[in-house]
């Protein structure tokens, strides 16, 4: 189990987006085999910033804008991480898989167990996730269960800035095929609501972060948290309020889904006895039946009380606002299911 803060110079603070751009940025410096491209991804600098400034920089041939063509693009980019390039390619909005996904998964995932391990696709496929902006059905789905399902992919979802410079920097470095979902709430765009935690420290110079490892983000001893991404941040906010109602949550960022920190988890719901998983993806077949699978599957004694999750129903995201923000796990949801926990 971790506790971690990042460490930064005081004053230094950036958005997520900031500190995604200022990763991609360093390895490019790095390494000229390191490359951009998809959608808006040079002169408007990506819909959610997550390239500003890049073709500046670096100019057109290292930051490419493409056709409206997923299924081209993210091929250009299979066949140049196999060639020894290493792509990062944004899939504007993670929805858009379906038009693309023979590329990602009969080929980006699965390249080298077809080559006996002898070619590699060390590449990142970005993209954004989530709802509560009315972005409609098919803007803002988070989808990352779908991707961490498939074998042969890494999954990262960071929820703050020094953890998206971090997991940025490690998955262009790592020679497999990583999925690097970020989402739209936690980007601390000013055109987005406020998120007083989507600016925060960021290392500055060559900053890492493990793939496969969560980060107990804020240690407690009655029920144990598990979620990731914007669910971290409504996690922290509903423990803080509890706090002072003497209930004492523990908040466990995953950061990554593949592979999982099953022992981080463990030890955790091992102190609390308690389970809560809050997930912002579909509810059945997904992350937070996973979580909880692999707690009783280990040790089922850890538990004195019923595992619990809140996670999105099995619908469409509605358009309209209020039908939106009943069917995300809101701070209210959460803080329900905590006070169903524990008795109250």
């Amino acid at each position: 189990m971790t506790l971690t803060e990042p460490s930064a110079p005081a004053g230094r603070k950036l958005s997520t987006a900031k500190a995604m751009v200022e990763a991609i940025a360093q390895e490019m410096e790095r390494a000229e085999r390191v490359f951009v491209l998809g959608e808006d991804v040079g002169s408007y600098g990506g819909i959610f910033s997550s390239t500003t400034g890049l073709l500046d920089q670096f100019g057109p041939r290292r930051v490419l804008d493409t056709p409206i063509s997923e299924t081209a693009f993210i091929g250009t980019a299979i066949g140049a991480a196999v060639e020894g390039m290493r792509p990062v390619v944004e899939l504007m909005f993670v929805d858009f898989f379906g038009v693309c996904m023979d590329q990602i998964y009969n080929h980006m995932a699965k390249i080298h167990y077809e080559s006996g391990g002898n070619v590699s696709v060390p590449m990142v496929l970005t993209a954004a996730v989530g709802g509560g902006y009315s972005d409609g059905a098919q803007h803002s789905q988070c989808l990352w269960g779908t991707f961490a399902h498939l074998p042969g992919m890494k999954v990262v979802v960071p929820s703050n800035p020094a953890d998206a410079k971090g997991l940025m920097t490690s998955a262009i470095r790592d020679d497999n095929p990583v999925v690097y979902l970020f989402h739209k709430g936690v980007m601390g765009l000013p055109w987005m609501a406020k998120n007083r935690r989507s600016i925060g420290p960021v290392p500055e110079g060559d900053h890492t972060v493990p793939i496969g490892k969560a980060n107990v983000v804020r240690p407690g001893s009655d029920v144990t948290v598990v979620t990731l991404s914007l669910s971290v941040h409504h996690a922290l906010d509903v423990a803080d309020e509890l706090a002072g109602q003497g209930v004492d949550c523990e908040v466990v960022d995953l950061r990554s889904l593949v592979p999982l920190d099953t022992e981080t988890i463990l030890d955790s719901v091992g102190k609390t006895g308690r389970l809560l998983v809050v997930d912002e993806d579909y509810l059945s077949f997904g992350l937070s039946g996973e979580v909880i699978a692999r707690v009783v599957e280990r040790d089922p004694t850890l538990l004195r009380a019923p595992a619990a999750r809140v996670a999105v129903p099995d619908v469409p995201i509605p358009y309209a606002r209020p039908l939106e923000y009943a069917v995300l796990p809101t701070p209210a949801r959460i803080r329900q299911a905590v006070l169903n926990l524990v008795g109250a």
